[in-house]
């Protein structure tokens, strides 16, 4: 490894740790209606409870998307216990075929560089089956977040006429990719951005998509262009979860995590990601790379060094995968996918009913609804 950077002013020069200026700290205000909230799901269906509860107090359905330790039969018949109405479809890879074929993962698969995690793919379908469905404000919500004020949705629902997206405000648990975890561990000053975990959407003022990628939601914010007019209101709490439980994880996120960090660095400076050329991702790998061995150098710091050292050594194995062109070509086949989604978006068949619009793209064999989703409908 390289000699770390040794002082906070070099070390600010390889990475910030703070976005917060990209968005609005808004105030909740005129409520609007909330039609959906989206679950992406893969654990245990008890963790559905809830989002179920949730629903029931702003009145409005939850869609699960389900996945490997749940499926849509369990979350329908907890749904069915708890009086919630619930729409679940179980998700796997043969749902890739509803959804476009996007050129990013035909070029990430060869690399061996592309996420395993089917949270994109659920994320995406949760976008066009709220369009078909004609629902317009949409929550996407993780089953690992708490939300303590429900009354609030609403409200800052109302905001989505004015901002592209708007993010719940984390008070709980810090949610970061493993190297950031790390930074925080050894001293650093690191902040939280929004993210798709606790996130709105209104579906007819957005054209983007989630990339199957790490940090596929700043992608998602990027996707409409900048500057990106996104706002942080409410609040909710991230589960605490062990960032460092598997070196694997580090290495997973690292080339979405250097992506998505390099090209937030540019907004930071006022700069669009369209400058991200004439050696831009030669000297963002370096500081990358730099911003790894700081924190690296200083795991001694911490309760569990040895195994803070691991994730970082695996993040930064991986990043010696990530070339220049790797960067460009990425982002060469993420802005040919947002044109390929567009199209896609064009063609969503229309309807007031989640279930027709199941029927209509093929895929209404997954989906399952609770009795009183079907009292509703």
């Amino acid at each position: 490894m390289r000699k770390p950077a040794e002082s906070s002013a070099e070390l600010g020069a390889l990475h910030h740790g703070s976005h917060s200026n990209l968005l609005t700290d808004a105030e909740p205000g005129v409520a609007a209606r909330l039609d959906a909230i989206v679950v992406p799901t893969a654990r245990p269906v008890g963790e559905l409870g809830h989002v179920m509860a949730l629903s029931r107090s702003v009145g409005c359905p939850v869609v699960v998307l389900c996945s490997r330790e749940t499926n849509a039969a369990s979350a329908v018949s907890l749904a069915n216990r708890l009086d919630a109405a619930v729409l679940a479809v179980d998700v796997d890879a043969s749902f890739a075929r509803v959804l476009p074929h996007f050129a990013a993962d035909r070029l990430l698969r060869p690399h061996a560089l592309g996420t395993t995690s089917d949270t994109s793919l659920k994320r995406n379908l949760g976008l066009a089956l709220a369009r078909g469905a004609g629902w317009e404000r949409i929550l996407f919500l993780d089953d690992d977040i708490i939300v303590d004020r429900p009354a609030d949705l609403p409200r800052v629902a109302g905001l989505l006429d004015e901002f592209r997206a708007v993010g719940l405000a984390n008070t709980g648990f810090a949610d970061n990719s493993v190297v950031c975890h790390a930074h925080r561990a050894v001293g650093g000053s690191q902040d939280t951005f929004i993210g798709g975990g606790a996130m709105m959407v209104k579906t007819s003022a957005t054209r983007s998509f989630f990339p199957n990628i790490y940090n596929e939601d700043w992608f998602f914010l990027l996707g409409d262009g900048v500057p990106f007019r996104a706002a942080r209101a409410g609040q909710m709490r991230q589960r605490a979860f062990d960032p460092f439980a598997n070196p694997r994880r580090a290495a997973a996120e690292e080339l979405g995590d250097t992506l998505a960090e390099s090209l937030f660095w540019l907004l930071d400076f006022g700069q669009s990601p369209d400058t991200a050329v004439n050696g831009f991702w030669g000297e963002a790998l370096y500081r990358r790379r730099q911003f790894i061995d700081h924190i690296h150098a200083r795991a001694d710091r911490t309760p569990t060094p040895a195994r803070i050292r691991q994730s970082l050594e695996a993040a930064r194995g991986r990043s010696a995968l990530i070339s220049h062109r790797l960067c460009e070509d990425f982002l060469g086949a993420w802005r040919a996918d947002l044109a390929t989604w567009r199209d896609f978006l064009d063609w969503v068949p229309v309807s007031s009913d989640p279930a027709k619009f199941a029927w209509e793209v093929g895929m209404s064999g997954r989906l399952h609804r609770s009795n009183k989703m079907i009292a509703a409908t």
